[in-house]
């Protein structure tokens, strides 16, 4: 990734508390203590300035509302389209992407090369499903086999589920992507059951664990996400269902929680328009007006809530109302925090998520307050400037 060196003069700087009044000097690529040499200036008197956005629930490689196209489509065009999907979501200000179910190490490559404009890009390959789990795209009527695609592989079995995590991190991936309740997409599995055994679930964190990784895991469910989170899985993926006393555990063990309200608002009001079947269309309107208590419910109990879309198809325009979705839910603060700071302590990478010294130089220059006028968050047309290692690329 191409880097550069820029004074960002004039702005309202986000500390992660407040706004404060201060420049950003940044020399190639990473915010520096004093004035880069020869940098360009970007004028930023009456903006405000925060951190390039992190979406830690994304799909490059979801192209279709089809489960099945998603997965055994040509990968040539599943690729061309994912580079178009990178580089729309860096243009609404998210510097950084976490990829959980799908992407690999040719993508990243690319990226890494300056092939295409992308935001930083964090993958896990395939997730990892049960048979007939929320990452097998069979109907029940469906006489076909399936054992892997784009964005997920049908693993069984400890043994398995452990070569297939020590594969992934081979490759490259930057966590485990494990799903460990029914979903909304699949077709052939209830909401709420807890998929895998503990045996399997656990195996695939201490394998992720050893290589200092860790496992996300696809759950709704009070009882998933407990089945998931005692058994070693650090972050939780939408938790539309949870209770108090679910988060109260999740805060336990240090569990973070992944919201991804724009999915089932974007589905509840686009889907059936684009061709999602009806299966999905009903499980979708179980955990529709749940997802913003349960961003409530977790921060209460001291969870540490991040920020994702979980977008598929053409739906992947509404990324940007899903912050308004989270605003709504938790504040404006605790929103940009969640897509900030909190998804860099998840990601783990500490130049991620402020504009500290050492932070990568990523940004987003903004027309209002956020705070004052959240708006702003989410309104393509408040976008000032995106800067990311130092240039500004929008």
């Amino acid at each position: 990734m191409r880097t550069g060196s820029l004074n960002i003069v004039g702005a309202q700087v986000w500390d992660g508390e407040a706004f404060v009044d201060r420049a950003v000097h940044i020399s190639e690529g990473r915010v520096a203590a004093g004035p880069a040499e020869g940098a360009e200036t970007l004028d930023a008197r009456g903006r405000w300035l925060v951190p390039g956005l992190i979406d830690a629930h994304f799909h490059a490689y979801a192209t279709s509302m089809d489960g099945m196209e998603n997965e055994r489509g040509p990968l040539s065009f599943t690729a061309i389209n994912g580079t178009r999907r990178l580089d729309r979501a860096l243009h609404r200000g998210f510097t950084t992407v976490r990829d959980v179910a799908g992407g690999d190490i040719g993508l990243a490559r690319a990226i890494d090369a300056d092939l295409f404009a992308a935001p930083r890009y964090h993958f896990t390959g395939p997730a990892l499903s049960q048979t007939g789990g929320h990452g097998d795209p069979r109907a029940p009527h469906i006489d076909v086999c399936f054992s892997h695609g784009h964005m997920c592989e049908v693993v069984d079995g400890v043994e398995n589920l452990r070569l297939a995590v020590r594969d992934r991190l081979r490759t490259g991936a930057h966590a485990i992507k494990i799903m460990t309740s029914g979903g909304v997409f699949s077709l052939a599995d209830p909401l709420p059951i807890p998929q895998y055994s503990p045996e399997e679930v656990r195996v695939v964190a201490e394998e992720a664990k050893r290589r200092g990784s860790y496992v996300a895991a696809h759950a709704y469910s009070s009882e998933a996400v407990r089945h998931s989170i005692e058994n070693g899985v650090r972050s939780i993926e939408h938790g539309n269902l949870i209770d108090s006393a679910t988060a109260v555990r999740m805060a336990e063990l240090d569990a973070f929680l992944v919201p991804t309200l724009a999915a089932y608002d974007a589905m509840d009001r686009r889907g059936a328009g684009i061709g999602l079947n009806a299966i999905s269309l009903a499980k979708n309107a179980e955990v529709l007006s749940r997802g913003q208590e349960a961003v409530r419910i977790a921060l209460a109990a001291g969870v540490r809530v991040g920020f994702g879309t979980d977008l598929m198809g053409d739906l992947e325009d509404d990324q940007l109302r899903g912050v308004r979705l989270q605003v709504e839910a938790s504040g404006a603060a605790a929103t940009l925090r969640s897509m900030t700071e909190t998804n860099a302590e998840l990601i783990g990478d500490p130049a991620l998520g402020h504009l500290g010294s050492g932070a990568y130089g990523d940004a987003l220059l903004l027309s209002a307050d956020p705070i004052a006028e959240p708006a702003a968050l989410w309104e393509e047309d408040a976008r000032v400037a995106i800067v990311q290692g130092g240039r500004v690329v929008a």
